[in-house]
């Protein structure tokens, strides 16, 4: 994750009824923006539940269409914590056929990283959790999360409280009421599904296409949810040693050593040996397991993508005794030599209920994690055990999707296709794109492939044929 401490200016003292607002485009801010962007800003309630209380500022962005406008095509930003301004400043190129018909529209989301009203701190930091093995534990684990959690949210408990994505939603549609448009077309990365789908239930008549590439899918119940990531995750790992029986980068068996490995660490933790700092670290199997996954779905056999390497280069060193090599390339990425559970990103999964019941589901999902996927068991229960103890309720909980949408298309990777995939299927006549391959969010890194199906979708609401497939270009 790549953290910037921008800040933008955010409160207004009265609220304004959405609906009466006109933007005001103009020059976007900042030598880096694309010299056809425009920005405007757009207040929304802090809380949708009154209108007439406090409100908050947001910033949008748009790249007008160059040809005929037929519309708006509104980009939701991932992350959570993801800046959609952002994504069409450094990704804006990716959208160049679509702008022939389309002006295409993303903002600043309330939870955006770069928004400003909480410290960059509360996005780039938090808890180092751990895997507990009986009530007392999680119990403590809770407690932990909590005091982490109260540390951002004392700053202001009301914004703290309102970040869920039922939120975010409703604040796109203020947007597509201020640019005057009946209808609005999505293209919604990652967590962005997650407001996607909330802006699907709350307006479905609303919604002219949705476009869902690599989403996070919450509507399937944490049981189902991991299952389905377990079965992800083997086949990945399985990936990677195919790759490490290519060549002598890994050793011999690999897939023994790192089991071993992680039940070894489980029974004494790995150090983080010659720390210049003298604080004392060390890797749990369950820290071992969430710290190998960035670099398992990362690109690993191409040259140019080193995380594979770096992997093995890392087991390698903690069969010798020491855990550095997880945590260097942990620190370099994240700036903790441990990966942190997040407390700003949380703030938004946590209300919209990605979270467990208490212990027994824990339970449940962790035993059944165990024998599905060996080799990454710990994965399929961190991010949720980020929210135990949250100190804020469920606001977005988890609902069906109403009757009426249009079909969605969705696309998605090895590791997040099929997430996409149990989306759209609950919508009738919808389809997906299968990349046979690495990566994530693939519209916004610019596949071809991919940018052509979904624009073709986008433009003329022509989906792909059952099992279209697209395949990274040979090396």
């Amino acid at each position: 994750m790549h953290l910037t401490a921008t800040s933008l200016l955010l409160l207004g003292s009265l609220a304004v009824v959405p609906s009466s607002q006109a933007l005001e485009w103009g020059t976007c801010p900042g030598d880096e923006r694309p010299q056809d962007m425009e920005c405007a800003s757009i207040r929304v309630p802090l809380d949708w539940k009154k209108p007439e209380g406090r409100s908050l500022t947001l910033r949008i962005a748009r790249l007008p269409a160059t040809g005929s406008s037929s519309g708006t095509v509104f980009s939701i930003p991932g992350g959570p914590g993801g800046s959609g301004v952002d994504d069409l400043t450094y990704r804006g190129g990716h959208f160049s056929a679509l702008r022939k018909r389309f002006d295409v529209v993303s903002f600043e989301p309330r939870n955006a990283t770069t928004y400003g009203r909480l410290p960059v701190k509360c996005f780039g930091t938090g808890p180092w959790l751990t895997r507990p093995d009986d009530p007392g534990a999680y119990a403590r684990l809770g407690v932990k999360v909590r005091r982490s959690a109260q540390e951002c949210r004392k700053l202001d408990p009301a914004f703290f409280g309102h970040l869920d994505s039922a939120s975010v939603a409703r604040d796109i549609d203020a947007v597509r009421s201020a640019l005057g448009e009946k209808q609005l077309s999505f293209v919604a990365t990652s967590y962005g599904g997650v407001p996607a789908l909330a802006y699907a239930r709350l307006f479905p008549q609303r919604v002219r296409a949705m476009y869902l590439d690599g989403a996070v899918n919450q509507l399937r119940d944490a049981a189902t949810d991991a299952r389905v990531r377990y079965r992800t995750y083997e086949a990945q790992f399985e990936r990677f040693l195919t790759w490490c029986g290519t060549g002598d980068v890994c050793g011999k068996d690999m897939g023994k050593r790192w089991r071993k490995l992680v039940a070894s660490a489980d029974r004494t933790p790995i150090p983080v040996k010659g720390r210049p700092d003298g604080e004392a670290v060390a890797y749990s199997g369950f820290d071992l397991q969430v710290a190998a996954m960035p670099n398992l779905v990362g690109p690993g056999p191409a040259p140019e993508y080193p995380r594979w390497r770096q992997l093995a280069a890392a087991v390698r060193q903690a069969e010798e005794g020491g855990a550095a090599g997880f945590a260097s390339y942990v620190d370099a990425g994240v700036g903790s030599l441990k990966p942190p559970s997040f407390v700003g990103m949380n703030a938004t999964q946590c209300a919209d209920g990605l979270r467990f019941s208490g212990y027994r589901e824990y339970r449940a999902v962790r035993a059944m994690g165990e024998r599905v996927s060996p080799n990454l068991a710990g994965m399929g229960l961190w991010h949720r055990l980020g929210c135990t103890g949250w100190p804020v309720p469920v606001t977005n909980p988890s609902k069906p999707l109403p009757s009426g949408l249009p079909p969605f298309l969705g696309a998605g990777t090895w590791t997040d296709h099929d997430d996409t995939a149990d989306i759209v299927r609950r919508v009738p006549g919808s389809a997906t794109v299968r990349f046979d391959g690495h990566g994530h969010g693939l519209y916004l890194t610019g596949n071809a492939c991919v940018i052509a199906h979904a624009n073709a979708y986008l433009t003329d609401l022509r989906l792909p044929a059952p099992g279209a497939t697209c395949r990274p270009p040979k090396q």
